[in-house]
């Protein structure tokens, strides 16, 4: 079983802002898919190449992520190596991204909360650049929305998200998955 995770905000007026890219990946990835409400959190199970999958929104808000991710690793009885994480990360440019894997939080207070509530950073992460704007402030720049350019050259690397998801789902050797995947443009 495999539990993959968006990091978020809930709510419309985080919608395509940029501290919602986690989001944004599983909503392309899962198309109109329903989704249930249990754990502080919205979810969905889907069975993909034959693993059980778990698909996770919490609506914690950012800063508590952790809470509604314990609280499911707890129940299905899963560990941090069943999981990927996918989040913004403002020091990669805008079209980028890279998987990691016990790094720390570097500033992105849902990644900590993660760790904090795991009490492990062993758990993988598909980080996706957002770039950064030193003229605006950090809190009002993650919850800006994308332009409109932007958002396309976010939707040209969703076939690749979803190469890396079906990846994950089929293949537990995640150095293998970031060498196949973190290579330089």
């Amino acid at each position: 079983m495999k539990l993959i995770i968006g990091l978020g905000n809930p709510g419309r007026e985080y919608e395509n802002t940029r501290h919602n890219i986690g989001f944004m990946v599983l909503d392309s990835y899962l198309k109109d898919t329903s989704w249930q409400s249990k754990f502080q959190a919205l979810y969905t199970t889907q069975n993909i190449h034959n693993e059980k999958v778990i698909f996770l929104k919490p609506t914690t808000y950012m800063n508590l992520s952790g809470n509604a991710i314990r609280e499911f690793l707890n129940f299905y009885k899963l560990t941090p190596e069943d999981i990927l994480v996918i989040h913004d990360d403002l020091d990669l440019p805008i079209g980028t991204y890279r998987l990691k894997t016990n790094s720390s939080a570097g500033g992105h207070n849902g990644i900590k909360s993660i760790i904090e509530n795991l009490g492990t950073n062993a758990f993988l992460r598909l980080k996706v650049g957002i770039s950064k704007n030193t003229n605006i402030d950090t809190k009002d720049y993650v919850l800006g929305k994308f332009t409109p350019q932007e958002l396309t050259t976010l939707e040209e690397l969703y076939p690749i998200f979803a190469n890396i998801i079906n990846d994950f789902i089929q293949n537990t050797n995640i150095d293998k998955l970031m060498n196949t995947y973190n290579h330089k443009k």
